[in-house]
């Protein structure tokens, strides 16, 4: 655990700005965690293999607090709002009632904002940190803000062999909890209803997060890059008469349980999934054939990264693919057009379109083996 230690203090120091002493408290922090999980687990100690355990599960957390680091305060927040609200999305509900889209969100806020205290206090238990223990620099926030998504996502054993994440299990207790009154309440300041309702509306802290993220959509290129990505979508699916799968597109990005999807679109079981198949069609065609490009390059798998490949599986998909194909991946790579591409390798442009749709499949292929 020295070694360790020492490993993810290096690994801090080079990849922040932080100070020597913050670095090498955090990495402390993390190696106990890890030496306390490897300890306690009977599976990693019957596996013989403790030591990859724990420098796996470190470089884990190392990565999931680099992350939120690189994001910064504003951003990282934003982001683990919006991954620990799209988990507890179809829990969170109003007892006896259809809460519409915007009062479920104004009801994760209030749940969410009590969920941030029980991990600031499990985090300083578990730490043995000061009880008054708040993040004072970017680097502790990070950390806490890693910790906030693991413990939310700890897996909580239940009877019958079943387990469920912590986070679900306290959003089902709280929506459990919310008296049948609220429900008038939420929906007036979602809305309408009074003369005031406006000024409500624009206190809450959904509005203020979505303002946030307008705002700093420029500063934001994946989250540029995923709305480009979202939009071509929608407009193939369009172009080609399928309004009903964007429908079900649209409704699947809120996250919405499929039978509120089912409701929503009036559809039984039997219809529903044949809809699902359709859209999966459409999307196999939109992501390896008409817009491969911005696909890929959301994915980090685009042409300057190889396709998402690492160098072995690089060599393998070279070794797959056909003479003519191994050609058009150069090409390709030396970022000429197809017209020009399909002139120099003497084949039609449907006949191009289709060797490059094999063999981004190939590729598709290697990379998740």
């Amino acid at each position: 655990m020295e070694v360790l230690l020492e490993k993810i203090h290096q690994e801090l120091k080079q990849a922040t700005r932080a100070s020597d002493n913050n670095s090498r408290t955090i990495a402390k922090r993390l190696t106990n965690e890890v030496q306390r999980i490897c300890t306690q687990s009977q599976r990693i100690q019957d596996s013989g293999e403790v030591d990859t355990w724990a420098h796996n599960l470190a470089m884990h957390r190392f990565n999931q607090c680099l992350k939120y680091y690189r994001l910064g305060s504003i951003k990282g927040r934003v982001e683990l709002h919006s991954t620990l609200s799209a988990i507890v999305y179809r829990y969170i509900s109003l007892p006896h009632a259809q809460a519409s889209y915007q009062a479920r969100l104004n009801l994760i806020e209030d749940f969410l904002q009590n969920f941030y205290l029980e991990s600031l206090n499990a985090f300083r238990r578990e730490n043995e940190t000061a009880p008054d223990y708040q993040p004072r620099t970017l680097l502790e926030l990070a950390e806490y803000m890693a910790f906030t998504e693991r413990y939310g996502k700890r897996r909580i054993p239940l009877p019958g062999r079943r387990s469920q994440q912590l986070i679900i299990l306290r959003a089902q207790t709280f929506a459990k909890q919310q008296p049948p009154e609220a429900t008038l309440d939420i929906e007036k300041a979602a809305e309408g209803g009074s003369h005031d309702t406006d000024e409500v509306r624009d206190s809450l802290p959904t509005k203020r997060l979505r303002e946030k993220l307008v705002a700093q959509q420029d500063s934001l290129p994946e989250e540029v890059l995923r709305n480009r990505v979202i939009e071509a979508l929608l407009t193939y699916l369009k172009e080609r008469n399928q309004e009903d799968c964007a429908d079900y597109f649209a409704l699947r990005l809120l996250d919405l349980p499929t039978t509120e999807i089912e409701s929503m679109l009036q559809l039984t079981p039997r219809q529903r999934d044949y809809l699902q198949q359709r859209f999966k069609y459409h999307l196999v065609r939109f992501a390896l054939s008409h817009h491969w490009d911005i696909v890929h390059e959301w994915l980090e798998a685009d042409l300057e990264r190889n396709l998402g490949l690492a160098p072995q599986q690089w060599e393998a998909l070279q070794q797959a693919i056909s003479a003519t194909q191994v050609k058009l991946l150069q090409l390709k790579q030396d970022g000429l057009t197809d017209a020009v591409i399909a002139q120099k390798l003497g084949i039609t442009p449907t006949q191009l379109q289709k060797q490059w749709t094999k063999l981004l499949e190939q590729a598709w292929e290697i990379r998740n083996l």
